[in-house]
């Protein structure tokens, strides 16, 4: 095959790829709307509750979504939290400290991490909530803290592998400047490498953000009920929209309930593109810090 006719044929089927693939999300999002636009109003949120009494915590809400939502919220800002200084320390130790030795075996860990399902992450949250009960306190059990620590982990992989390749990708003349001008190995990286590679950095946060706020399988084992209103404290039992998503799709009653699972999945897909949206305006904001500041 001749070269001009073998890029050709590479650009036509890269597009034919392109427009499957958007063509299937178009599919999917046209028929979640089509079925659940109808029923997304307030009351579905908040019920029969006044929305500024649920927001400012002065009565609860009962038959809305709000508890789910502000749950899947507070979950999703846990997990990131206890994923992000972990997952920066490890993607930096990788790229900046790790023998070549270690470098493999962690390499081969974390790519086992990425690949472990994420039932089995939740079986693990599940054991160690358990074991804590059993040895440490009765207080504690399956709650809105465990699975944020099990989501973290599910998470990490995302995170570390970002700042590992964003970090090792710089030029070698950016890693040498500061170096040669008398600046320690420490403030090299937090001075310099680091603010370089935050596009990057922040790629992985927003991809760990996603993932945070539509798994199902970790948080039904770890703590999530259908019915709980707002978590009180960290030990506290919560309501989540995926797992409330799961729970009408499997157990509707009439098809007005199921029309109420069409609209929540909708509320959860603002809600993932309202926290991508924020995370990628940090991103373009700490990028305008570092790179234009006077």
């Amino acid at each position: 095959m001749k070269p001009c006719l073998l890029e050709r044929t590479t650009v036509l089927f890269a597009w034919a790829a392109g427009l499957l693939l958007t063509a299937a999300v178009a599919v999917l999002f046209g028929y979640l709307f089509m079925h659940g636009l109808e029923v997304l109003n307030l009351p579905l949120i908040f019920g029969k509750t006044p929305p500024w009494r649920a927001l400012l915590l002065q009565e609860r809400v009962f038959e809305g979504l709000f508890p789910a939502l502000a749950g899947t919220f507070m979950l999703v800002l846990l997990a990131i939290c206890w994923a992000i200084p972990v997952g920066l320390a490890t993607g930096v130790y990788l790229s900046e400290y790790a023998g070549p030795r270690v470098r493999r075996v962690l390499d081969a860990l974390f790519d086992v991490l990425a690949g472990v399902p994420s039932i089995v992450v939740g079986l693990f949250g599940f054991a160690l909530a358990v074991f804590l009960h059993r040895h440490f306190s009765e207080r504690i059990g399956p709650c809105l803290l465990i699975s944020s620590l099990a989501l973290s982990i599910l998470v990490l992989p995302y995170i570390i592998r970002t700042t590992q390749a964003s970090l090792e990708g710089l030029p070698r003349e950016i890693r040498l400047t500061a170096i040669a001008l008398g600046a320690t190995k420490l403030q090299n990286i937090i001075l310099v490498l680091l603010p370089k590679s935050l596009a990057g950095v922040m790629s992985g946060i927003i991809l760990a953000i996603g993932r945070c706020a539509e798994d199902t399988a970790v948080i039904m084992l770890t703590g999530v009920v259908a019915s709980a209103g707002l978590p009180k404290s960290l030990l506290s039992q919560y309501e989540a929209l995926p797992f409330y998503i799961f729970y009408i799709s499997s157990q509707y009653t009439s098809p007005e309930e199921l029309q109420q699972g069409y609209g929540a999945a909708i509320i959860l897909l603002l809600l993932c593109a309202l926290l991508l949206l924020a995370a990628y305006g940090i991103r373009k904001g700490l990028t305008h810090l570092v790179f234009y500041r006077p």
